[in-house]
């Protein structure tokens, strides 16, 4: 079936994570964000106030990332650090969970962590993602951390960081769609540059993908359907479930 130019747009999260980024380059990458209408932009915390302000009054949304990129951070870390986001106008947040803690097997952790993590988003008006970093992971851990983010109140499962040693696959975003219900939505991310990946991803149940080539996957799409050679298949029903749709 076809798929629109804003469908497309609404599937991205875009990043503006690098840590040489300067205030004009964050900026830049908000106009980008307006100019397509992606889902949200997904900035740095210490961006936040800037993110917030400049996409004021539009339907993209400011997003962060919590214990980025390592997961490592003191539990009372991260909660700050939320707060802070959330004080700032964030309506998103994608944590990085506790790696070593779930390699280790010390799942209550974990869960107690995105659980403290998702009700601090959710009493603001906020969603919570929680990035798994998949690399690291085995396929069990990685149905194990999908499982302890649902039933810990999060709203989006995420593959990676991309600072870890891999990014996104199909595979793994087919894994975390069949391991979650459809309460929880799939985010892909990390070295997803190209609109064929974007499509794949939500072949496979993704309905976000973070991403930094936002132009380059745009200009393609439309060249696409100017031509007539673009159709995806159908994503399973929970892209409807909230969220940008």
């Amino acid at each position: 079936m076809s798929i629109s130019l804003e469908i497309i747009a609404k599937t991205l999260d875009h990043s503006t994570l690098q840590p040489f980024l300067t205030e004009e380059d964050i900026i830049k990458g908000c106009d980008i964000a307006l100019e397509y209408n992606t889902a949200t932009v997904c900035a740095r915390p210490g961006d936040m106030p800037l993110v917030v302000k400049r996409l004021e009054g539009s339907s993209v949304l400011p997003c962060t990332v919590i214990g980025f990129p390592h997961g490592a951070h003191h539990m009372s870390v991260k909660c700050f650090e939320a707060e802070k986001a959330l004080d700032d106008g964030c309506r998103e947040l994608d944590m990085v969970l506790n790696i070593g803690k779930m390699l280790h097997g010390d799942t209550a952790y974990v869960q107690e962590e995105i659980h403290k993590l998702s009700e601090m988003a959710h009493n603001r008006d906020a969603i919570l993602k929680v990035i798994l970093e998949t690399c690291y992971l085995n396929d069990e851990q990685k149905r194990i951390a999908c499982r302890l983010s649902e039933a810990a109140g999060a709203d989006f499962v995420k593959t990676s960081t991309g600072y870890g040693s891999a990014g996104a696959t199909v595979k793994d975003v087919q894994l975390m769609r069949e391991t979650v219900s459809e309460k929880v939505r799939v985010k892909a991310s990390g070295g997803i540059r190209t609109l064929d990946m974007v499509l794949a991803c939500r072949n496979a149940g993704a309905v976000r993908c973070g991403v930094s080539a936002t132009v380059k996957i745009m200009k393609e799409a439309k060249e696409r359907l100017e031509k007539g050679i673009l159709t995806v298949l159908p994503l399973n029903p929970v892209e409807n479930g909230g969220g940008a749709y």
